[in-house]
């Protein structure tokens, strides 16, 4: 997957077009990637390290190890947009291995619950306002990785960041909708046509 932000963009950008859609993963997706996190912090260091080494909440364990490869590659495609989530993704993991640490199970179960009610938000969201399929259902590593940055930039492009970025995304998403929905037109015509051809046969 190449680390090219505008075609990145496009292509999650392409599946999700419906304002409620947008919507429902803006406050679904960040939920999802910072409860993966958490399930991660349960398992032990995945390297030893010195203590001197060791940064209070952040052990390196699959959660934290997780949490930095997201960032360094999010770093990577958008340095400005990309060193502004990384702190706050490094936070709230750091967060979440203290959740664990405190609360064990208990903060399993409730990350477990959000994590699987903003699955079946998103899937809704697809299927009553966007009427297409997630992205995860043609590319599932570039659907995960790049949901939360698409949030993040979208959030962004509401502040402001980057507009002329904003406009031709738009227009680009705009011309990938449209020929997507008439495949399908054509694809719905084409089940009748066929039903037809059959009985005349």
């Amino acid at each position: 997957m190449a680390l090219n932000l505008e075609k990145q963009l496009l292509f999650y950008g392409s599946y999700h077009d419906h304002p409620v859609n947008v919507a429902i993963h803006m406050l679904c997706v960040p939920l999802i990637l910072m409860t993966a996190f958490l399930f991660g912090t349960n398992t032990s260091p995945l390297v030893p390290m010195p203590d001197w080494l060791i940064i209070p909440n952040l052990p390196s364990n699959l959660g934290t190890v997780a949490c930095l490869i997201y960032a360094v590659l999010y770093i990577l495609m958008e340095p400005v947009a990309g060193g502004i989530l990384a702190p706050l993704m490094l936070a709230g993991t750091a967060y979440a291995n203290h959740l664990t640490s405190t609360y064990g199970q208990t903060a399993n179960y409730w990350a477990l619950g959000l994590h699987v009610t903003s699955w079946i938000a998103q899937f809704v969201g697809h299927g009553v306002f966007e009427g297409r399929a997630p992205a995860l259902m043609d590319n599932l590593v570039q659907a995960f990785f790049l949901a939360p940055f698409f949030v993040w930039m979208e959030l962004l492009f509401l502040l402001g960041y980057r507009p002329e970025l904003k406009s031709r995304l738009d227009k680009a998403v705009e011309k990938e909708v449209q020929r997507y929905r008439q495949s399908k037109r054509q694809s719905n015509g084409n089940i009748p046509n066929a039903k037809a051809n059959g009985k005349a046969a």
